[in-house]
């Protein structure tokens, strides 16, 4: 029978759709009803970014790429296997401490000025955690809302 011999080998790594599977985590942590600040906090943690007091140093040391891969759109794709964990560590460090710090930190810190595919997707993630919190984006909603902005097989 055809098709049951084992599967053909690449030298090339299998790329992970990450923002599908962004999307996924938001969609699981949504039906756990948390509160908004928390489902937020709770997105962060894909990206590494711990709760309590250490949330800071997760931060800043990036976190943890636990999301590998790509699938986001052209505007928001800086070709590396980064962005989920970028949105997702944005999105906590904007729970805690708001946007437009936040948006200080990605330009200063970060060296993501708005104009590159860094700087838009920090700036995607600031607004989905103004939204969210404030009640304009439902938990819900959440995962439809980053597949139809950011995920390019959206």
């Amino acid at each position: 029978m055809r098709g049951d011999g084992p599967l053909p080998t690449s030298p090339y790594p299998v790329r992970v759709d990450a923002c599908a599977a962004l999307a996924d985590s938001i969609e699981r942590l949504a039906a756990r009803g948390y509160a908004n600040r928390r489902f937020l906090k709770e997105l962060g943690r894909s990206a590494g970014v711990g709760r309590g007091p250490r949330w800071l140093f997760d931060a800043a040391s990036g976190g943890t790429n636990r999301l590998r891969g790509r699938g986001f759109r052209r505007h928001v794709d800086d070709r590396t296997d980064g962005q989920a964990r970028h949105f997702a560590g944005t999105v906590a460090v904007a729970a805690r401490v708001g946007g437009p710090l936040t948006r200080w930190l990605t330009t200063v810190v970060l060296r993501d000025p708005p104009s590159t595919p860094d700087g838009r997707l920090s700036d995607e993630a600031i607004e989905f955690a103004r939204l969210v919190r404030s009640g304009e984006l439902a938990q819900a909603d959440a995962a439809g809302w980053v597949r139809d902005r950011l995920c390019h097989a959206a």
